[in-house]
Formats: structure tokens, sequence, C-alpha cells
């Protein structure tokens, strides 16, 4: 984790922001970059694991019982802009079709029959607000979102957790930088979501897009590069912890597999230095955001809302729950 991070070697370069997709051999301010500790590609136990998890979703009746006319839900948890590039209305019905719900309703390849996915991201709710299994926040999601889909939490197999804090101060390397916060409250709300949704076995973990064109404090540059180390270093946690038997990162705190944590990885990496793009083509554009160049506009709802419907239709860890047909 980021507590533990030492000095990189001497071979690797210090860099200045560049994608963590991009920088497995370099460090940004003394910390090393890619996904995982070695790269971009997750340890094989930890994929095993994923794999694993895959194969037992199915599903389940309102209860949260295997059932042959049950559903597999599928819910996105955060913030305004985990909201918008999800659905872009603040609900989870009449989503715009740029987003990805919108496309994945559109896409005849996804599973229709038993897959429901629900908007569960609410605007204002940043990571503060979800660290709670009793959070308000969630109480909406039940009684909102899941209710007005016909699902129950107990039929929450597979969550999207995309979050950052809210008019962040202190940047990377830091003792109290935000990215420190950030995986301290992504480690509680993990934890808070294994507590709500008891048949959870998959989160995937967003990070921030670029906060360059940012008007206000809200979540600008370099908080929203820095929170793609803040996911970074809740993922190795858990990785670290499963492979020693032990806690090792104090900051993430206990993601033990089962009844105190699901497992975690990576969703898809949307950071790119604005027009600059990253090793995957992404580039974000002014054009991209709303007024307050934080927030997507139509065309950065489209970005995120394709990258998002890729990487679910593509993932070995979710194409057999995602499509329709599809098997483990």
């Amino acid at each position: 984790g980021g507590s533990s991070s030492t000095a990189p070697p001497p071979t690797l370069s210090d860099t200045t922001k560049l994608p963590l997709i991009d920088a497995a051999s370099a460090t940004y301010r003394g910390f090393r970059g890619g996904l995982y500790a070695n790269g971009n590609i997750a340890p094989s136990t930890h994929t095993a694991e994923g794999l694993a998890r895959a194969a037992k979703i199915r599903p389940l009746d309102a209860n949260g019982n295997p059932s042959a006319s049950g559903k597999i839900v599928f819910i996105s948890i955060g913030m305004s802009n985990t909201s918008q590039e999800f659905c872009a209305v603040n609900g989870t019905t009449n989503c715009f079709p740029e987003t990805f719900m919108g496309r994945a309703a559109a896409d005849p390849s996804v599973d229709r029959s038993r897959l429901v996915i629900v908007n569960g991201a609410q605007g204002g709710e940043d990571a503060s607000d979800w660290v709670s299994p009793a959070a308000p926040a969630f109480n909406v999601a039940r009684d909102q979102r899941l209710s007005q889909s016909g699902v129950t939490e107990k039929q929450v197999e597979i969550v999207w957790l995309k979050e950052a804090d809210a008019d962040p101060v202190a940047s990377l390397p830091d003792p109290s930088a935000d990215a420190y916060v950030l995986e301290t409250r992504l480690g509680s709300i993990v934890r808070a979501l294994q507590t709500r949704y008891p048949n959870l076995q998959q989160v995937f973990v967003g990070t921030r897009v670029y906060g360059g064109y940012s008007t206000g404090r809200l979540n600008p540059e370099p908080y929203a590069y820095e929170s793609g180390f803040a996911v970074k270093w809740l993922v190795q946690a858990q990785i670290d912890q499963v492979q020693s038997g032990r806690i090792v990162d104090s900051k993430a705190g206990d993601l033990s597999y089962g009844a105190v944590a699901p497992w975690i990885v990576w969703g898809p990496y949307t950071w790119a230095d604005g027009t600059t793009a990253n090793s995957d083509g992404l580039l974000w554009l002014r054009e991209d955001f709303g007024p307050d160049g934080t927030h997507p506009s139509e065309s950065g709802r489209a970005k995120a809302g394709a990258i998002l419907l890729s990487f679910f239709r593509n993932s070995a860890f979710t194409k057999c729950w995602f499509l329709a047909g599809g098997s483990c």
C-alpha cells in the first residue's frame, strides 16, 4: 500500500503525471506506476480468484437464493461523475443513450434475461458518504434504485465503484495526501458493500478522469490523477493480505475474502493527460466536460460509456455473466 512504498530502484526514472498504465517502469514523486506491483496485469492468484468468483455468479431470487427465474444484479456505487457516466440521470431509468447503461440496453450481445443493471451512484455523494453500511446513500440505492428495478440488495453480485474526495487539499508525497485519505475510505466502502450486499462477488474499481479543465476545487489535478494511486494501493493491499495472511496496509484495513470484503480489481483505467492520448488511445478534450470542467458533457459521457461497455463485454472476469449465453 501507499504507506509501505519504498524508494524505487535506481533504474526507474521519476516522471511528471503519466497514466498509470503507461508508467510501469517509472515513478511519480517516488511512487511506482502500473496498475499492479509488477505492471498492468493482476497476479495469477488474484486472477484465479476473480475467475472463480465469476463462475459463482448466478441468478438469485429476492432472498438471495439461487433461482432459475432470479436475477443477477450489477450496480454502480459512487458520486455524480459515476452516475453520469453510468446513466446520466440521477436515477436508474431513462438513461441517456451515450452512457454505459444506454449502450448496454441497445447492445444485443448483453444478457437481457438474467442481468439487471442498476445505477446506484448519486450526485453529491463523495467517498465519505459511503464509508458506513448505515450510510443514507445505501438506503437511497436500496429504496429508490434497486426497488425501482424490481430487485433487492441480496441479489447484488457485482459492483462498479468509482469515488473521489471533494475539495482535496494535500497532494503526494505529503503524508496527509488525499490519495491516502481516499484509499482509507475505499477500504471502508468495500467492507460496507459486503455488509449491504451479502452475495457480492466482484467489485471493479474506477478512478477519476482528467481534472485539468476544472474551474473549481471539487476535484482538480493533481488529485484526479493521484486518485489512481489510491485504487492501486487498495487492490494491492488485498493481494498482499491474501498472499501473506495478514493485514499489510493499515490504511486499506482488512480486505480478506468472504464476510469482510469482496474480491476487488481494477475496472477500466480512464485517466489521460488532457489532449495527450494514453496507450489505449484515450484523450480528454475541453468539450468532453461541462462548464465546470469536472462533470462530463455528452461527448465525455460517450467516451466513458464506450470504455465501460467494452470492458464488461470483453473482460474474462465479466463476459460470462454480462453477455447473453456467456459461460465461465
